[in-house]
């Protein structure tokens, strides 16, 4: 069985980003699966960079994890800057769009986890029909709270019996990184994701926000535009503190360990 090498990354506010493209990306777990290698993955963008930095265990479960992608534009700059020339976004829509047609010829199973009632399953309906041939073995949608012991005996028991390659978490940020970090070694799933929103997007509930916005690092005022009362107090708070602290790292006047 061959060894998994896992991509260097580079220091964002002392959170371990790793330099991935999408390409790199699934040929990366593509490697991880064959080679038996199990963790979770982060898909990290400013926020989750954010609430790392006065929460010492969400930094420890990013840097610890299987992968912490660059979702988000400003993140792949900071990549760049630091001379990783072919790092880009790797973004938790297109990463399971990737992985989807990766798996028509792979066979690899997934498993969705998250989302409103109802959202896991049309999101199966969904991508099988986009994907013919894709194995998604189960769904389940948790309450909003913390599952009780009951409850993850039974969740656990459907995952050892399934044992999915992809246990993906359709979770918020910091929300969905607790519970892969909680949970990797109590449910029989190789590689668990956690991809936010993916879920909405994908199952039609939510627009995307256009490529060209996407990729000018300006998603977040789409986003705000479509959810003014619930987003303005995040985004208010982590942009400028993002720019602020960034700019510190990058002119040497601040410096971050990923200790």
């Amino acid at each position: 069985m061959a060894a998994f090498n896992s991509p260097p990354r580079v220091n964002v506010l002392g959170v371990g980003i790793s330099v991935l493209n999408l390409d790199s990306a699934v040929e990366t777990l593509a490697s991880a699966l064959a080679s038996g290698q199990r963790g979770y993955v982060t898909i990290t963008g400013v926020h989750g960079v954010i609430e790392s930095q006065n929460d010492p265990e969400l930094r420890r479960i990013h840097n610890t994890s299987l992968l912490s992608t660059p979702d988000g534009m400003p993140l792949v700059w900071m990549g760049k800057l630091a001379g990783h020339r072919s790092m880009d976004r790797v973004y938790g829509p297109d990463l399971m769009e990737r992985l989807m047609t990766w798996s028509q010829t792979s066979g690899a199973t997934h498993y969705f986890y998250g989302g409103a009632p109802g959202v896991a399953e049309e999101l199966k309906v969904k991508l099988e029909d986009r994907f013919p041939g894709i194995r998604i073995v189960g769904t389940s949608t948790p309450p909003f709270r913390p599952l009780t012991p009951e409850e993850l005996v039974r969740l656990s028991a459907e995952v050892a019996e399934l044992q999915p390659d992809f246990f993906w978490v359709g979770l918020s940020t910091p929300k969905q990184e607790r519970f892969m970090a909680a949970h990797q070694g109590l449910l029989d799933a190789k590689i668990m994701v956690g991809v936010g929103a993916a879920f909405d997007f994908h199952s039609g509930r939510i627009a995307q926000a256009p490529r060209w916005i996407q990729r000018s690092g300006f998603e977040w005022l789409f986003r705000l535009s479509k959810d003014f009362k619930r987003l303005w107090p995040r985004y208010s708070r982590i942009v400028p503190l993002f720019l602020f602290k960034a700019a510190g790292q990058l002119s040497g006047l601040r410096r971050y360990s990923l200790e």
